[in-house]
C-alpha cells in the first residue's frame, strides 16, 4: 500500500523551504498530500504559484492583527481534522512557526509520526526569538523524524535527548529551492529604479523581537548610512504587518535613496539578493541563502539560531543598535579585505540535494 505523506506549512517562508521537498514528493512513489494554513496570505500564494503546488487542503486561517493564542487554536483544530480525513502515515512540518509547532502537536494527539524539517536550530534563550524558539524546541520534541541540517543542529538534537537513530543529517532545503529559483526563474526587479552606479543594500526585518524600538533603531541607522554614503542605495521589501509597515514608513518614507516596497515575490527577491552589495536581516532562511550568492549578511538580532554562518564567517551578528548597525556596514563599505573575507566564505547549510535525501529516507524507513 502506498504510503501518505502530509505536508502541513502556513508561512512564506515555510513555503519556499518545503516546496522543493513537496516537488521532490510528487515525483516518488509516495502519497504527497498538502495542507497550508494560510499564516500568510498572499506572500504564500506566492511561493505556490512560482513553484506550481496546488494545496489539498487550505486551511485560511488568516486574520488581521491576528494573536498568538487564536492562531495556535486555530492551526491545531482544523489541521485535526485534515490528519482524521487524510490518515496520513506521517505529518511533515518545517521549522519553527506557529503553524508548526500546533500540527505537529495535532499530529502526536492523532498519534500520527511527524518529521520535523530544519530540525535541531537552537539560540538556548525561550524568549529569544520569539515564540519561535519555543516553537521548534517543542517540535522537536513531539516529532519522530528530526532532518537537520548541519552537524550542529544534530548536535543540539543529540543534547536535547532525542535517540541517535532518529536524527538524518540532510543539508538545508533553502538551498534547494534557492539554486532551483536562480537557475530557472532569472526574474527582473522591475519598478524599483536601481541605480547601477550605486550599491545596493537589501535590508528585511519582519520578527517579533524587533518589533518597537529596535526596528525604529535601525531605521535610523539606515537613515545615517544613507545620508553619509551617497555612493549606496537602500531596498526594503516591507512586511505587511503594521508593527513593521507603520514605523518603517514614518522613519524612512520619501527618503533619498531609500526604496520602500512591497513584499517581492520569490523569485525575484533572490534576483535582488543576487544584485546587492550587502544584506541585512533579521531572517533566518537570507542567512542561508545569502552566502551561496557570495553576499556578506549582517544579522539584525544579538543571537541566532543559525552559528554554523557566522563561524564560516559568512554572516556577522550585528544586533539592532544604530551604532551597532552603523558600524558594520561602514566597515564592509570602506574594506575591500574584508568585504571578499565574507563574500567568498564557504556556505555550510547545503549543496542542493536534501529534499531528495529527505525522500530517500522516508521511502526507506515508511
Amino acid at each position: 500500500m502506498t504510503k501518505k505523506v502530509l505536508t502541513i506549512f502556513g508561512t512564506r517562508p515555510e513555503a519556499i523551504k518545503m516546496a522543493p521537498l513537496v516537488k521532490e514528493l510528487e515525483n516518488s512513489s509516495l502519497e504527497s498530500i498538502v495542507c497550508v494554513t494560510a499564516q500568510h496570505r498572499q506572500i504564500l500564494d506566492q511561493v505556490l504559484d512560482l513553484f506550481k503546488i496546488k494545496p489539498d487542503f487550505d486551511l485560511n486561517i488568516m486574520k488581521n492583527n491576528q494573536n498568538l493564542w487564536s492562531l495556535t487554536s486555530e492551526v491545531l483544530l482544523k489541521t485535526k481534522e485534515v490528519i482524521e480525513e487524510v490518515k496520513p502515515d506521517i505529518v511533515l512540518v518545517h521549522g519553527d512557526t506557529t503553524t508548526s509547532m500546533a500540527a505537529a502537536l495535532s499530529a502526536f494527539y492523532a498519534k500520527v509520526p511527524s518529521g520535523h524539517v530544519e530540525a535541531g536550530l537552537r539560540t538556548f534563550n525561550k524568549y529569544y526569538p520569539f515564540p519561535e524558539e519555543i516553537n521548534r524546541v517543542f517540535t522537536d520534541a513531539v516529532s519522530s523524524f528530526h532532518f537537520a541540517p548541519t552537524d550542529k543542529s544534530v548536535d543540539n538534537l543529540i543534547k536535547s535527548q532525542v535517540p541517535k537513530e532518529h536524527i538524518y543529517k540532510t543539508g538545508n532545503t533553502v538551498i534547494d529551492a534557492l539554486l532551483y529559483t536562480v537557475e530557472n526563474h532569472k526574474e527582473e526587479v522591475e519598478g524599483l529604479n536601481l541605480n547601477p552606479n550605486l550599491k545596493t543594500i537589501l535590508l528585511t526585518s519582519h520578527r517579533r523581537e524587533n518589533f518597537g524600538e529596535p526596528i525604529r533603531e535601525i531605521c535610523k541607522a539606515i537613515t545615517e548610512l544613507t545620508n553619509k554614503n551617497k555612493d549606496i542605495e537602500v531596498v526594503y521589501p516591507v512586511h505587511p504587518n503594521p508593527n513593521v509597515k507603520e514605523p518603517v514608513y514614518e522613519l524612512l518614507n520619501n527618503k533619498e535613496r531609500i526604496h520602500l516596497i512591497n513584499p517581492l515575490e520569490y523569485a525575484q527577491f533572490c534576483t535582488l539578493m543576487k544584485k546587492s552589495h550587502i544584506i541585512l536581516t533579521d531572517s533566518g532562511g537570507v542567512q542561508e541563502e545569502a552566502p551561496s550568492l557570495g553576499k556578506p549578511v549582517l544579522v539584525l538580532r544579538d543571537t541566532t539560531e543559525r552559528p554554523e554562518a557566522v563561524e564560516y564567517g559568512t554572516v556577522k551578528l550585528t544586533g539592532t543598535k544604530k551604532e551597532n548597525i552603523i558600524s558594520d556596514v561602514q566597515m564592509l563599505l570602506d574594506n575591500d579585505a574584508e568585504y571578499k573575507k565574507m563574500s567568498e566564505s564557504i556556505n555550510p547549510y547545503g549543496d542542493g540535494y536534501a529534499s531528495k535525501r529527505i525522500v530517500d529516507i522516508l521511502i526507506n524507513k515508511l
